[in-house]
């Protein structure tokens, strides 16, 4: 008789299994093109040489199972996509300035959402020259506005606590926001930059003394209640603030032209030493005037990824307890999303694929997980068998990305499906239903087995599936961009 109960209540159990929540996740990795390290891999090649090798990088986001890429589209106040405001990167053409007819923005950006891995546009807002590069065109800022590049050792660099230097990039990263169909704006760790040497292996100071003079002059003109003078910020505040309204204004700006545009930024893993937590190392905060906690807390990005580039077993940058750190930061529940250092793989006995592996693991132990590679190179070289890690242990399904419920968008609506049994197959066919466009269309298949789910990009609107394995029911959702799913 317990035995017959016991079967009853199976069978119960296994008719009222739940639809399963779609499967989310932000899985994502840099393409960087300063000094060709992921593209293009040498400087000089073909449009179709270009265009094969972006074929190849979404080609492996897909085999990864990946949903995005982070393109840097700016290394040095140089422009890798058609651009009247700033000139062709060498790390193109060869040469600065150098016109070429094929956009490579343009082109990633429509096959990758042909595929439905999204495109954050990377840009780095302040620097201005790599020594890298070889080649100066008379289009560079460096030549047009001389007067708000600073050169700081081997490097040229926009001066933060300038106000047309903020204007100019503000300008270019809008520029790029209205002109192509990206899903988001995203900056590095490069703000001030890591200080230089001179000859004499001291460290040089950012040349910001006239600007900070300046500043001074004017605070000291201005009176507050009862005729008191203003009490100036110090230098590194000063510079901070500049930093701090810098972030804000873009943020603000690039949603102000598309409100769904997302904004994230990877600064360096470490915000401030503090030893009485384990915590030690490079401290951003003071060295790069890059106040990463403000942005996160006050709600200013959407997503902060910080470079925690460290293993577990790390004395002082232990993974997990920086991104513990971070996660308590959090208060509005933006997504915390680290940087993940695949380049590191080999570097040590114990930063292996696994470590890797315990890495994202950490990250799903939040509700909203995702994580951000670099760079791609680590991963089409493989570095110690990271792909099949990746594939067969860490991403095994498809993901949508997690739902950015804090940007305001119309709902989505359900797309509206057909059913037809052919033989041995059940195909699922749909059409979108609506102005608000797909992103993904999730669907779900319960059988003989439970329940399965794929991911489909927004182009595809059919599915076939065996019909030996007893599909019962087929449900297909809408998702767009941001990760909201229709009914």
């Amino acid at each position: 008789m317990k035995i017959v109960l016991l079967m009853i209540m199976f069978a119960v159990v296994a008719i009222a299994q739940p639809m399963p929540r779609i499967n989310r996740e932000f899985r994502a990795f840099w393409v960087a093109t300063v000094d060709n390290i992921d593209f293009p891999t040498s400087k000089g090649l073909s449009a179709e040489k270009q265009k094969a090798e972006l074929i190849a990088i979404l080609d492996l986001a897909q085999k990864l199972r990946m949903n995005a890429v982070v393109f840097q589209v700016r290394p040095m106040t140089d422009a890798v996509y058609r651009s009247k405001l700033e000139p062709w990167s060498e790390f193109l053409t060869g040469q600065m300035g150098k016109a070429q007819d094929f956009d490579p923005l343009e082109f990633l950006v429509a096959e990758s959402h042909r595929r439905g891995i999204l495109v954050h546009a990377w840009f780095n807002p302040y620097r201005a020259y790599h020594p890298a590069a070889k080649t100066m065109s008379a289009e560079h800022v460096s030549k047009r506005r001389p007067s708000i590049v600073r050169q700081y050792g081997r490097y040229m660099w926009l001066d933060p606590t300038d106000e047309g230097a903020k204007q100019h990039s503000l300008g270019v990263i809008k520029d790029v926001v209205r002109r192509y169909d990206i899903d988001g704006v995203h900056f590095d760790d490069y703000f001030y930059p890591y200080a230089e040497k001179d000859a004499a292996g001291r460290g040089i100071d950012f040349p910001d003394d006239e600007n900070y003079e300046a500043y001074l002059k004017r605070t000291s003109a201005v009176t507050g209640p009862g005729n008191a003078t203003r009490s100036p910020l110090s230098r590194d505040d000063w510079r901070r603030q500049n930093v701090d309204q810098f972030i804000e204004t873009v943020g603000r700006e690039i949603k102000r032209i598309k409100p769904e545009m997302v904004y994230g930024i990877s600064p360096f893993g470490i915000w401030q030493p503090m030893p009485e937590l384990g915590i030690t190392g490079f401290n951003a905060y003071k060295e790069l005037y890059a106040d990463a906690r403000k942005w996160l807390r006050d709600g200013t990005v959407d997503y902060l990824a910080p470079q925690l580039y460290w293993e577990t077993a790390r004395k002082g940058q232990s993974f997990p307890l920086l991104l513990d750190w971070w996660r308590e930061q959090n208060v509005k529940k933006r997504f915390v999303w680290p940087g993940i250092a695949a380049y590191r793989i080999g570097s040590t006995e114990t930063f292996n694929a696994g470590e890797i592996a315990a890495q994202i693991g950490k990250t799903r132990t939040s509700d909203d997980p995702g994580a951000i590679f670099f760079s791609q190179k680590s991963l089409r070289n493989d570095l110690g068998g990271i792909q099949r890690e990746l594939t067969e242990r860490i991403y095994t399904t498809d993901a949508v990305i997690p739902h950015f419920s804090w940007i305001a968008s119309a709902p989505m609506r359900a797309p509206e499906v057909k059913l037809e049994r052919e033989g041995k197959y059940v195909r699922a066919s749909w059409r979108e239903r609506g102005e608000r466009r797909a992103f993904w269309y999730v669907v779900r298949a319960k059988d003989k087995d439970g329940w399965s789910q794929s991911v489909l990009p927004a182009g595809e609107h059919t599915i076939t599936l065996s019909a030996s394995r007893q599909i019962e029911k087929i449900v297909v959702t809408a998702v767009d961009r941001l990760g909201n799913e229709s009914r």
